[in-house]
């Protein structure tokens, strides 16, 4: 078990490595769900009212998660917006097994992105 948790923050510093090659500064957790809203919304604005920050929050997590089959894309908006079903519950964890679960959604979801655009994904963001 220790290995494998070794392998995803090894992995999980990789990508932090990346993103601050990219960015200038090492993101948060907040701060890599909103790239990935931003990715999965498609609309690149240079603001976002605080409320539309927490929406695109909760699209990457819904995207993220519908990796693993827990949502699936519902409909899009009149406004662009994605909206998302639950297909089944989250499994119950420790704060630290979330944080862990998490970790590996943003990170199969960055190898996804890298393979379908050619390692050029963060150029997207």
């Amino acid at each position: 078990m220790q290995h494998l948790q070794d392998d995803l923050q090894t992995r999980w510093w990789n990508l932090e490595a990346q993103l601050v090659e990219r960015f200038g500064k090492k993101p948060d957790m907040e701060t890599i769900l909103f790239l990935v809203g931003i990715q999965e919304f498609g609309d690149i604005r240079k603001k976002f009212s605080k409320e539309e920050k927490q929406d695109l929050m909760h699209v990457a997590v819904c995207s993220l998660f519908g990796q693993s089959g827990y949502y699936e894309l519902e409909r899009i908006d009149e406004h662009g917006w994605p909206h998302f079903r639950q297909l089944k519950a989250l499994p119950d964890m420790t704060v630290f097994q979330q944080e862990n679960f998490l970790k590996d959604h943003v990170l199969l979801y960055f190898e996804q992105q890298d393979r379908q655009l050619d390692g050029n994904e963060l150029d997207n963001l």
